[in-house]
């Protein structure tokens, strides 16, 4: 440190001599251009470090108002952060060096100071309280950092489990309850693909900003990581004052966001648990408020969920299919069934339906309805998606080859797959693969799947139509039916709904919707089935508006490789799908 960055000394001498030699030996050399104040006792040295700011404090251990010690601790109260050097007599080296103990930097013995070693002790002083001062800031970051989100500067996880304990302990001795409440943003994964994370962080920093202005001082927000954030309420009178809470932060959250030119919006899934009812710990808690907002999220999102016991039921369930997912594919425990499409005009069947069945090893047969859901959670549709492909594909391909009449395979395919990057490229590779010709596959998508980024599915619908891959609209009737995005999309056929199909016998509202179904589509060129098709009334109604083909179990039922390759052989019996001398089918006509 340079001799220039010393220009302010507080000497605190009662000694008038010992004070005057200082001055000379500071005033020695002019350029140094200190300013030195005297003062001499420890109340006026206060009084001067609570007006001005001082470089450095020679000080004294034998004042009026202050000896040894208390001197030292006395100074360093008024100034903790100015580089203290004490002075002292020969016969107190002992205290001195207890005075750096407590903080001082140095210590110069009366009687042998000379102005080098006085200017040398001074400049190493300030230096040395310098690196004091980085060090404990450095110590504070660490400690900080350790404790807080580095993007959102919110309690971690570690500070936040802290906190609950506190919260807890002082909850049960005052018997009050407290409530933790676990949000997930709904949306957020969308925006931080689309835009990118630097976007999405400062989407998460303004998040983070508007949970803080919707709790009290006494509550916490905590940033678990990702898109994920826990709110402390502490001192609740009752459990329906987190629900007001919960219902605030959920308005607080979806209201727009501008970032970077872009309007942004994301809304919330939120779970509540309350302590004492829902939890004793901290673990506890927080691990059944993050089962009920996966309920929240369960029930249509932008919603929040108290936690239920019997969550916990739902919840230890969801991971046992969840680990069993995740060996099942190794295990071979997947099988495909297949399902046929019949044509109600030739009554031969049209084509067929791969169906994922699961075999658990301890369970037996798990729904897809069950474990489909989850694999699209925990990501592992993607690598079960492409197994279902590449068998589907290699099982047509060897009914082709052995001369069974399969006109067409068709494979359900999720939103999460079919957005994949690689989806395209694994497709044909699929094809490629298993020699398949593509007029053969036929692929399933949802109306959801579809509308959502609209210019993208544009794109690989027309790559996929360019070589000869077949798309069919799944579920039609339950989502946009929008006549727009038929005409925009390249689709070859439209499914009807089976929740349409049942209510065929009542000729109500949802028979007028079947009707409708099949003249849109009989007016855009497309082909129409109807699924879930379970009765002979079915049938002749469907029929007789001229529907295509039609799926269900009256025909037959999902059936494994090598039962359905004898039906490709024999056909449907003909007693399921004759049924042109039925009185059902006048009626039907007739309405």
């Amino acid at each position: 440190m340079s001799k220039k960055c010393i220009r302010a000394v507080l000497l605190v001498e009662d000694n008038p001599g010992d004070a005057r030699l200082l001055r000379e030996m500071l005033d020695e050399e002019g350029s140094f251009n200190t300013q030195l104040t005297h003062v001499q006792c420890m109340r006026d040295a206060e009084q001067h470090l609570a007006a001005h700011a001082v470089d450095i404090i020679l000080l004294d251990l034998g004042l009026p108002d202050a000896q040894g010690l208390a001197a030292v601790q006395r100074a360093h109260a008024a100034a903790p952060d100015v580089p203290l050097v004490v002075l002292t007599g020969l016969d107190d080296e002992s205290v001195a060096a207890q005075a750096l103990q407590e903080g001082a930097q140095d210590y110069l013995i009366k009687g042998q100071i000379e102005t080098r070693g006085l200017l040398r002790a001074l400049r190493y002083a300030i230096e040395r309280k310098t690196m004091e001062s980085a060090a404990l800031a450095m110590t504070l970051q660490m400690a900080h950092s350790a404790e807080h989100d580095f993007l959102t500067g919110l309690p971690n996880r570690m500070l936040l489990n802290d906190r609950v304990d506190q919260a807890i302990a002082f909850a049960a001795r005052h018997m009050n309850k407290i409530a933790v409440l676990f949000l997930d943003l709904d949306g957020f994964k969308h925006i931080n693909d689309s835009l990118g994370h630097p976007i999405g962080d400062k989407l998460l920093q303004s998040v983070a900003q508007r949970l803080s202005a919707c709790i009290r001082g006494s509550d916490s927000v905590s940033r678990q990581g990702g898109d994920e954030f826990v709110v402390l309420l502490l001192e609740l009178k009752q459990p329906e004052d987190a629900a007001v809470s919960a219902k605030r932060i959920l308005q607080a959250v979806a209201q727009p966001y501008s970032i970077d030119q872009h309007d942004l919006h994301v809304t919330a899934s939120i779970g509540v648990s309350i302590y004492p009812d829902d939890g004793l710990d901290a673990e506890t808690l927080i691990k059944n408020t993050d089962t009920a907002m996966y309920q929240a999220k369960d029930n249509g999102r932008r919603s929040f969920q108290f936690f239920k016991p019997v969550m916990n039921v739902q919840a230890v369930e969801r991971q046992f299919i969840e680990e069993g997912l995740r060996c099942a594919l190794e295990r071979r425990e997947f099988a495909l069934h297949y399902q046929p499409k019949v044509n109600l005009m030739t009554e031969a069947i049209s084509g067929v339906e791969a169906l994922l069945r699961w075999d658990h090893p301890a369970r037996g047969l798990i729904a897809p309805s069950q474990f489909i859901p989850v694999a699209e959670d925990c990501g592992l549709i993607l690598p079960i998606g492409t197994w279902v492909l590449r068998q589907a594909c290699a099982q047509a391909k060897a009914w082709i080859d052995s001369g069974l009449p399969v006109t067409s395979m068709a494979v359900n395919v999720s939103a999460i797959q079919f957005r994949d990057k690689n989806f395209l490229d694994g497709l044909l590779a699929i094809l490629a693969e298993t020699g398949l010709d593509p007029r053969y596959l036929e692929l399933e998508l949802t109306e959801g799947v579809l509308i959502k980024h609209a210019e993208f599915t544009a794109a690989i619908l027309q790559i996929l139509r360019k070589r000869g891959v077949h798309v069919t609209v799944d579920d039609f009737g339950t989502g946009y039916s929008s006549l727009s995005y038929l005409q925009r999309f390249p689709v070859d056929a439209l499914k009807i709904d089976q929740s349409f199909v049942r209510q065929i016998s009542t000729a109500g509202d949802d028979t007028t919707i079947v009707k409708a179904i099949i003249g849109m589509a009989r007016g855009l060129q497309l082909r129409v089935i109807a699924e879930g098709v379970e009765t002979l009334e079915e049938v002749a109604f469907l029929r007789a508006y001229r529907c295509e083909e039609a799926q269900g179990y009256y025909f037959s039922r999902p059936v494994p490789a090598r039962q359905f390759a004898m039906l490709l052989r024999n056909g449907i019996p003909e007693s399921r799908v004759t049924v042109h001398r039925l009185p059902a089918m006048a009626a039907a006509r007739a309405g």
